[in-house]
């Protein structure tokens, strides 16, 4: 058996194994609810047009205006209407707006006289999407190159706890137990943020925000080679994190470095969003071009050679870790007598697979 059919049987494994998990499946529906209640609800609680109560003299500019207009005989009808509470407003002769306790935004709206506006940045970003969409980029990348992250942590644990590994290492080379885990966690995480990104497209789609995905949609493209690279790197990581350790309870003390490289980003990109010039060094940063570059393509602050330049280093950066992770991975593995320290891994590898 060759290291390319190995890292197939371990990815195989590790992805039944995973989609058997009761923890990880309501995970997965806890997040798809929330893309689903994030992008429909919104519009729906919002409510449509008001309803508006005035005569046929009146009820042009209103119906114009797209509100819902309930034409009656008189202006005395027009506020027995609002009264009985059957409308939410009344236009009557003046014009003069009647409402129980607030007149609608959309009915004043209607009957006033706007003048000419002419936009200086017609293309700038609305300040709301401006926040939410760094927010979500990088909390996407963060919750799952985490939860994942500490699942590959835990599952190397466990093998060591059961004396599995010894088992496994006869059959298998140590580099394919690695490979077959990063590449189950990568399937499984690309998976879960499509399926999720699926349900987000048709809830912007019934909530009528299909501008907004319009602009998201070159961002979106690229945000996923950068997550998969992004992710190997990190997958890398926390499975050498994993093998340094022999109890589930040493997880926190040797994932240290690796929390903080998950951590420190997402910060960074949350609260320095609007500072071009850190943005543009995160972005080319392999721990935070993940989120800080399809921010950046979103806003268009990136220049159209940007992104391929970062991609680069964040490929050359997940290729270097992944052979660094895989020595410290191999020369802790098989250590099961307490805690291995990261230089004894390092410089001591063990000659197994």
């Amino acid at each position: 058996m060759n290291i390319t059919q190995a890292t197939r049987l371990v990815a195989e494994r590790e992805i039944r194994v995973k989609i058997r998990d009761r923890t990880f499946l309501f995970g997965t529906l806890f997040f798809l609810l929330i893309a689903a209640a994030g992008t429909i609800l919104p519009p729906l609680l919002s409510g449509g047009p008001s309803t508006v109560a005035a005569t046929e003299s009146v009820a042009a500019p209103l119906r114009a205006a797209g509100l819902e207009v309930r034409v009656v005989a008189d202006d005395r009808a027009a506020e027995q209407a609002v009264r009985d509470d059957d409308v939410d407003a009344a236009v009557v002769s003046g014009p003069a707006v009647l409402a129980m306790e607030e007149a609608p935004d959309d009915v004043v709206a209607a009957l006033s006289s706007q003048p000419t506006v002419r936009l200086l940045d017609p293309d700038a970003v609305d300040p709301v999407v401006a926040f939410l969409v760094p927010f979500v980029f990088a909390f996407v990348f963060f919750i799952t190159s985490q939860t994942f992250g500490v699942q590959i942590a835990q599952s190397v644990i466990e093998e060591k706890q059961t004396r599995i590994v010894e088992i496994l290492v006869a059959a298998v080379p140590v580099r394919a137990l690695l490979a077959g885990k990063v590449v189950a966690g990568g399937i499984l995480a690309f998976a879960q943020i499509a399926l999720i990104a699926l349900v987000a497209v048709v809830g912007m789609q019934i909530g009528d925000s299909g501008g907004l995905l319009t602009l998201l949609a070159p961002a979106i493209g690229w945000f996923v080679p950068f997550f998969l690279l992004g992710f190997v790197l990190l997958a890398a990581m926390w499975a050498a994190a994993g093998a340094l350790a022999n109890r589930q309870e040493d997880i926190a003390a040797v994932s240290t470095p690796v929390q903080l490289a998950v951590m420190l980003p997402f910060f960074a990109v949350i609260f320095l969003n609007d500072n071009d010039t850190a943005m543009r060094v995160l972005s080319y940063l392999p721990f935070s071009s993940p989120t800080a570059m399809p921010l950046r393509l979103f806003t268009g602050d990136a220049a159209g050679w940007e992104p391929f330049v970062s991609l680069v280093i964040l490929l050359l950066a997940a290729g270097a870790f992944l052979v660094a992770g895989s020595r410290v991975y191999e020369g802790s593995l098989l250590r099961t007598n307490g805690r291995t320290s990261l230089r004894t891994a390092w410089r001591e590898r063990e000659t197994i697979g």
